[in-house]
């Protein structure tokens, strides 16, 4: 069983690392010519309500509501000069808790990192929309439950920039997103969706 955990523990993390080169690769593709060297940096930080509305029934443990933050270091890579939206490719790091429904159940942890790319709607406005999508790794801690489980997380999101007269510009925006992790002694994997609402600023 230990050996099978492991074979697709290692087949997961080499379809991740293809995927993530992937969109590196295409995201890269864009870059506008000789301005690719002067690549604008961008650091974000956001904080915010996270709900798990669906988890699988094999986990007998109900927490649902609870709280997450998330820091994420950027460059943008289309829309340099202005005349397009801009699109960054980002280097995430965040972390979720989940607290329990009742008094039996347990506080749920999560650690999740990887790359994401974001896309602005529009140029050289106050108000920008974006829209986002991201590939994690996500590393599940149960409180009293010695050791960790990893797996992967798929995420979507949408958003609004606000910009202001500084370098700072605030954002607020919802994620959707689907986690699995495998679950030892047992052929099913532990499936979460979650939806988080959350607010930041980059700079």
């Amino acid at each position: 069983m230990s050996g099978q955990y492991g074979l697709k523990n290692s087949i997961m993390k080499k379809i991740f690392t293809i995927c993530i080169l992937f969109v590196s690769i295409c995201i890269v593709a864009k870059a506008e010519g000789n301005e690719f060297s002067k690549v604008p940096k961008q650091l974000s930080f956001e904080a915010g309500y996270r709900n798990s509305f669906y988890r699988h029934t094999g986990l007998n443990n109900p927490a649902s509501n609870g709280y997450g933050w998330l820091l994420d270091y950027g460059w943008k890579l289309s829309g340099l000069n202005g005349k397009r939206p801009g699109v960054y490719l980002t280097v995430p790091i965040g972390y979720s808790v989940l607290y329990p429904d009742n008094a039996l159940a347990q506080k749920i942890s999560m650690l999740n990192y990887g790359w994401a790319v974001r896309h602005e709607l529009s140029t050289n406005e106050k108000i920008v929309p974006f829209v986002g999508y991201g590939l994690f790794l996500n590393r599940l801690y149960l409180n009293g439950t010695p050791g960790s489980v990893t797996g992967h997380q798929t995420q979507f999101e949408g958003g609004l920039n606000f910009k202001t007269s500084t370098r700072l510009i605030y954002f607020v925006k919802l994620n959707c997103s689907y986690s699995s992790y495998p679950k030892l002694g047992d052929s099913k994997s532990l499936h979460f969706m979650y939806a988080d609402l959350r607010a930041g600023v980059r700079l």
